[in-house]
């Protein structure tokens, strides 16, 4: 029996909590996937370098919009490969070392099941070890889903988890799934030289995002990719290597591998949390209050386990709100999700903050829009930038900004003034008129599009 002052279950954000405020306590860390969670190994910063990587084979492709010839030779998978995950892979090794130096943490790893309240059994290489908490912190994270007609085939696919390591990219690459992880790893490996078939259920892509972005990206994918749009995955046929996808209508699409991209898990049902007295939701997200406490006493739970937003840097925001009140529980804190920005890293890029104007519509809300295009500013000009634009919108009242959505070059960057106003609680006049914005960069769509828009409070 191993009993600790803290148990810290997950080793990507729940590491992130642990810091030297924590020195004073016993802590346990109890990890059964590598060091950085997902995120460092097998989600946002693996496919932010790959995407990177493609924008690079992008720019050389399209160089004769700006009237450079070039020609783009290859882009040499097997090192890009290496570079990214010898980096990353040596980033998990240090941060787990790291751990396993230190003076008052003490790792176990394995998997973990509760087995009754506050007590877990971890099966760890050298046997099951029994461990137990004063105070328990839940960060095991979630998984790709993957549709029973994939999983029950008996055929090879791939999944974030996984197809960013595969030896080289495949001649056709079907993707099943129209969300955001589909559209990031489509970009990367039709710019690395796959053909990209994309079938979706959904007439659009990205419906998730505002309407206008999710139809304008759709539109300007029709080019470049094979979508299957309003389709339905039926059967998956075939052999390894040569699959083949049966649509709901009959049709077939043949390829040489399958990336499995239509949404994700929580991990809650490995967990056992029912013997500790933690709640789980119809949705499998464990259920929290806003001081990130679950229904058990003395047990936290913090990232994709237990939000509805699964975003990295909404799980790091989480991370310190619990430290604070594990370590404060006189002076607890409360963590808010009215303002959370996101991005797509695609090309088109995408970055999105607060209400879409459905959203709006359908609650009701009197709102103003306003829309300028990255082809009406002067950075737009020497971008020969035609697709992009930003879209703001805001209370017509009262001039309060409601959201915000960008699609074009930079918009990850872009949105974040606006991620500034919102949480600022400056109105649209107060933005418009206590800033200068530098000519001629690229912020002058964002300036425009406020500009544009028609609120009382102007």
């Amino acid at each position: 029996m191993h009993h600790h002052d803290l148990v810290v279950i997950g080793a990507g954000t729940g590491n992130a909590l642990i810091d030297d405020r924590f020195a004073h306590l016993d802590v346990a860390l109890i990890s059964e996937g590598p060091f950085g969670g997902t995120c460092l190994n097998a989600g946002c910063i693996p496919s932010k370098m790959l995407a990177a990587t493609a924008d690079v084979a992008d720019t050389v492709r399209d160089a004769a919009r700006h009237d450079v010839d070039a020609d783009l030779r290859t882009v040499r998978w097997s090192d890009v490969r290496r570079r990214v995950f010898g980096r990353l892979d040596a980033a998990s090794r240090e941060g787990e070392e790291g751990r396993r130096d230190s003076s008052f943490v003490t790792v176990h790893r394995g998997p973990a099941r509760f087995t009754a309240r506050r007590r877990l059994r971890v099966d760890t290489a050298n046997g099951p070890v029994e461990v137990t908490g004063d105070r328990i912190v839940v960060a095991a994270g979630g998984r790709p889903t993957v549709p029973p007609v994939v999983a029950d085939s008996g055929l090879p696919y791939e999944t974030s988890d996984t197809i960013m390591r595969i030896a080289s990219p495949p001649e056709h690459l079907a993707v099943l799934g129209g969300g955001y992880v589909a559209a990031e790893l489509a970009h990367v490996f039709h710019s690395a030289g796959s053909r990209i078939t994309i079938v979706e259920q959904q007439d659009r892509l990205l419906t998730q995002q505002d309407e206008a972005v999710s139809a304008a990206f759709t539109d300007t994918l029709r080019s470049r990719y094979d979508l299957r749009l309003g389709r339905e995955l039926t059967r998956l046929e075939g052999a390894p290597g040569a699959l083949r996808l049966v649509l709901d209508d009959g049709t077939v699409v043949e390829a040489d591998a399958l990336l499995v991209a239509v949404g994700r898990r929580p991990n809650s049902d490995r967990l056992g949390l029912d013997r500790a007295g933690v709640a789980v939701g119809d949705d499998g997200l464990i259920v929290v209050d806003e001081q990130l406490r679950t229904t058990a006493d003395g047990v936290w739970a913090i990232g994709d386990i237990s939000t509805g937003v699964p975003l990295k840097h909404v799980a790091n925001r989480e991370a310190k709100v619990a430290a604070h009140n594990l370590l404060h529980p006189d002076s607890p804190r409360t963590m808010s999700y009215d303002v959370v920005p996101s991005a797509v890293f695609t090309r088109p890029q995408i970055a999105q903050v607060g209400l879409t104007e459905q959203e709006a519509r359908a609650r009701g809300v009197d709102y103003a829009v306003g829309i300028h295009r990255y082809e009406d500013v002067a950075y737009g000009w020497a971008l020969e930038e035609t697709d992009g634009f930003c879209k703001v919108l805001a209370e017509r009242s009262t001039g309060r900004l409601l959201g915000a959505h960008l699609m074009g070059p930079q918009a990850a960057a872009l949105v974040q003034p606006l991620v500034l106003a919102m949480g600022t609680g400056l109105t649209v006049g107060e933005v418009v008129r206590r800033s200068l914005w530098i000519h001629p960069a690229l912020t002058e769509v964002v300036e425009n599009a406020l500009l544009a828009l028609r609120t009382e409070e102007r």
